[in-house]
C-alpha cells in the first residue's frame, strides 16, 4: 500500500489517498487519537461504479461523519473498470446492453442474462480486491477490527458478507440490479444487517429489493424504507447507520 497524499480535513479527520497495486483508494482516520486509545474499528465504504472522483463528495461526507463523530476509520477503493482503471470489453458491452434494454422496456424489467453479465463479473473481481485492501488496512497502526461494510453495489456487499469473516456487520443500499445467484448467496448471510430502500427509486425494482431482504439469513436485519428517489436518502439515515455500526463495531448501546 503506497500513500500518495495526506490532508488534514479539519481538527478531527485526516484523509490519505493510496494505491494498492493498480487500485486507487482513500483512507480517513482520526486526526489525533490518544496514545492509550484502542485501535479504531474500520468501515469499508462501497459506492456505485461511477468512479471515485464523481462519488468523492458523498463518500467523504459519510467517512468524515464516521470518523469525527464515532472515532472509526473509514476507507474506500476504486471498483474494477471504473475511474482511471482499465476498462474490460465485456463490462462495457453489458452496460450498453443494459441501457438498450431499459430504453426498450421504458423502465420495466431487465432480463436476467443482462443483469448477470453486468453484475457477476464485477462482484467476482471486486470482492478479492476489497479483501486485499482489508489485509493492508488492518496492518496499519491505529486500525483494528471489527470491520463493517456499507453502501455500494449491494451484490458486492452480499458476497463480502458471505466470504469475509472479518466483516461483522453491514449496511446495504437496495438500489442496484441483483442477479438470481445473489439471492441464493443472501440466504448464507448471517451477520447483522441494516438495509436502506428508497421507495420511489426510479432505477430499482422495489419488489426485488423486498425479496432480497426476505432472503437474507441474518437473525438481526432491519429495513428502513423512505419515500423518494435514488439519491434522496434522508440525512438522518446517516446517523441511524452510524449508530448501527457503533453498536456492532464498538459495543455502544443504541
Amino acid at each position: 500500500m503506497h500513500f500518495s497524499s495526506e490532508e488534514r480535513l479539519d481538527d478531527a479527520v485526516v484523509e490519505r489517498k493510496f494505491t494498492l497495486g493498480e487500485i486507487p483508494g482513500i483512507l480517513w482516520t482520526p486526526a489525533a487519537p490518544s496514545p492509550d486509545s484502542a485501535p479504531a474499528p474500520l468501515i469499508l465504504i462501497g459506492h456505485p461504479p461511477l468512479g471515485l472522483d464523481r462519488m468523492y463528495p458523498r463518500l467523504a461526507g459519510r467517512a468524515r461523519h464516521y470518523v469525527a463523530e464515532y472515532g472509526f476509520a473509514a476507507a474506500t477503493i476504486e471498483l474494477p473498470g471504473c475511474g482511471e482503471r482499465p476498462r474490460w470489453a465485456a463490462a462495457e458491452q453489458a452496460r450498453a446492453d443494459l441501457r438498450r434494454a431499459m430504453a426498450m422496456e421504458s423502465g420495466g424489467a431487465v432480463g436476467g442474462e443482462i443483469i448477470d453479465a453486468l453484475i457477476l463479473p464485477l462482484v467476482d473481481r471486486a470482492v478479492p480486491e476489497w479483501q486485499a485492501a482489508l489485509d493492508a488496512l488492518l496492518s496499519r497502526p491505529g486500525i483494528g477490527g471489527p470491520v463493517g461494510y456499507e453502501g455500494g453495489v449491494i451484490s458486492i456487499g452480499v458476497r463480502l458478507a458471505v466470504v469475509e469473516p472479518r466483516i461483522v456487520a453491514a449496511g446495504l443500499f437496495a438500489g442496484s440490479l441483483v442477479p438470481a445467484a445473489v439471492f441464493e448467496e443472501a440466504r448464507r448471510v448471517t451477520i447483522p444487517l441494516h438495509v436502506l430502500l428508497q421507495w420511489d427509486d426510479e432505477g430499482n425494482d422495489r419488489q426485488a429489493a423486498l425479496d432480497l431482504f426476505d432472503a437474507f439469513g441474518s437473525r438481526e436485519k432491519t429495513l428502513h424504507a423512505n419515500l423518494g428517489g435514488h439519491t434522496g436518502v434522508p440525512r438522518f439515515e446517516l446517523d441511524t447507520g452510524a449508530r448501527f455500526f457503533a453498536r456492532h463495531l464498538a459495543g455502544e448501546p443504541d
